[in-house]
């Protein structure tokens, strides 16, 4: 057993042993599906926080010959698998964690200048192989995929490859060109060719970026990729689903409903809503719902990239925040952290990152939940989004106008917030109108969860803005009017019976019509109490 060779099982068993552990082991029938088919690579391409170094701890050991899991993984869904023990630690593993591997290659390069990073990684692994293979390694090897294809032709044995943080160099050091081409040069060696397709059993790289691309060309196009864009067979294995979000909830006592509005907003495919697991993880273990995604995140990483000067990009922005969705072209995207042409370039990384969301079915971008609207609201506090952050500081001054149902000074704010924000040629029907409310009411999130789209009576209500547990203010009620009157909002309000969604609801209710005029770009407001 090594660091890189065959490790043991220490890294998974602790996960296991976790009291927030949610069951993911399946994840190893759909790799187990692969050995011994063609392209048996597999690239699982998801923001951090989302499970990567969980995955790969468990296919480690469950793979590796350094280690007998069979313990470990009974009680658990993949060993009720008819294939578990087939491949139940049968092979030779070799594990690298290019982020942790990075940090000591820079180390090394400090004592010996001669030294580069790939030739490090390389160095490291092929030095376990000597330990293993003394009569097949010699010392003056120093390429690895050419060691491994000679152990492969002397002993027939074959080697799975698990890479965890594959992108990690072109994320922490994006402008080295050098260094990029020569760790492509390595897993070109590694994956690509007819000596990988000898040694290679399967191999399993995660990262946040998709493989990378160089012009037209792919560098690893023979990897089956998994994304945020297009999770495919992996979708399941992402984050968490609401399922196993509502039984974590029941189990340890904490509302479902809040941390629906805070950590939902991932959809994928047909497994629905996917949420991050650290943060519901550390919602559950700290009792608060919060933002946790600012500890393994600068709002700097973010701020870099929506301040590029792409036409539309601001106003998209602004959009989304506005609760908004925009279609967007993600395929022009050039898998990287530096070539960028264009606004849905930038989107599209975002996405990668897991600031933004995907519906892969609308083709449709969108903030996801509150924990990362409030992550791009620290983001833009910065010169150029004065506007912006002036509108969503004046949110709580509209939202305690709106309750105490002053119908002038709500419209007023709203004209500002237009005026400040929104293009008079988007600004031409009730989506774009929404937007705007959305946006000057930010500050309700924090005690409202907003739904927009309510299925309520006899149709579908614009907006609901429901109490927390903890507020004491009443509920709204809004519909939104482009061209029409305030009046004729709160007429539909009634008669179709919008309220009627809010039975279970005990406390107060504000019925609230906004519309803005054509003709004389002017908003109005009415506000009315609901009589039971």
């Amino acid at each position: 057993m090594g660091i890189y060779l065959n490790p043991g099982n220490e890294q998974f068993t602790v996960s296991v042993n976790s009291e927030l552990y949610v069951d993911k082991t399946e994840l190893i029938k759909y790799t187990n599906s692969r050995i011994g088919k063609d392209r048996p690579l597999i690239c699982s391409s998801r923001p951090r926080r989302f499970g990567k170094t969980m995955a790969v701890t468990m296919l480690a050991a469950y793979y590796s010959k350094g280690c007998h899991s069979e313990t470990l993984f009974a009680g658990f869904k993949i060993s009720q698998n008819e294939f578990f023990k087939i491949h139940l630690n049968k092979y030779n593993v070799i594990f690298l964690d290019i982020q942790w591997m990075y940090g000591n290659a820079l180390e090394e390069m400090k004592r010996n200048t001669s030294v580069s990073v790939v030739n490090y990684i390389q160095d490291q692994v092929i030095s376990e192989l000597k330990k293993e293979y003394p009569e097949y390694v010699r010392d003056t090897d120093v390429s690895l995929p050419s060691v491994l294809a000679n152990i492969y032709i002397m002993t027939k044995e074959q080697f799975i490859i698990i890479i965890d943080e594959w992108d990690c160099l072109f994320r922490e050091d994006k402008h080295n060109e050098i260094l990029q081409k020569e760790y492509i040069n390595l897993l070109r060696g590694l994956f690509k060719g007819t000596p990988s397709g000898a040694f290679l059993k399967l191999a399993y790289i995660t990262g946040i970026l998709p493989v990378k691309k160089y012009g037209t060309q792919s560098a690893l196009n023979n990897f089956r990729e998994h994304t945020m864009v297009s999770p495919r067979q992996m979708a399941e294995y992402v984050g968490f689903t609401e399922e196993e979000v509502k039984a974590l909830c029941e189990e340890h006592d904490m509302p479902f409903e809040e941390m629906r509005q805070w950590y939902d907003g991932y959809f994928l495919g047909s497994t629905g809503h996917v949420y991050s697991p650290n943060s519901v993880i550390e919602a559950i273990d700290g009792r608060e719902f919060g933002n946790y995604w600012s500890r393994t995140e600068t709002y700097e990483s973010l701020m870099m990239y929506i301040v590029m000067d792409f036409d539309g990009l601001r106003q998209l922005i602004v959009d989304l925040l506005g609760g908004l969705r925009r279609r967007i072209d993600v395929e022009s995207f050039q898998n990287d952290m530096t070539s960028f042409n264009s606004a849905d370039d930038v989107i599209t990384l975002l996405i990668h990152m897991g600031y933004l969301a995907y519906d892969n079915q609308t083709k449709e971008v969108f903030i996801p939940n509150e924990e990362v609207r409030g992550i791009f609201l620290r983001a833009i506090k910065n010169d150029g989004w004065d506007d912006v952050v002036k509108a969503v500081q004046a949110s709580e001054a509209l939202l305690q106008a709106t309750v105490a149902m002053d119908e002038k000074r709500v419209a007023q704010m709203i004209q500002e917030v237009r005026m400040q924000n929104v293009s008079s040629l988007v600004y031409n029907n009730e989506v774009s109108l929404g937007s705007v409310i959305a946006l000057a009411y930010y500050s309700a999130c924090k005690e409202y969860m907003l739904i927009r789209e309510m299925p309520a009576g006899n149709g579908f209500c614009d907006m609901v803005f429901l109490p927390k547990r903890t507020s004491s203010k009443p509920a709204l009620v809004v519909e939104l009017k482009w061209n029409k009157t305030a009046e004729g909002a709160i007429s539909q309000i009634k008669n179709k019976q919008y309220v009627s969604a809010l039975k279970e609801y005990r406390g107060n209710i504000l019925l609230v019509g906004i519309s803005y005029e054509k003709k004389n770009r002017k908003h109005q407001c009415r506000i009315e109490k609901f009589e039971m």
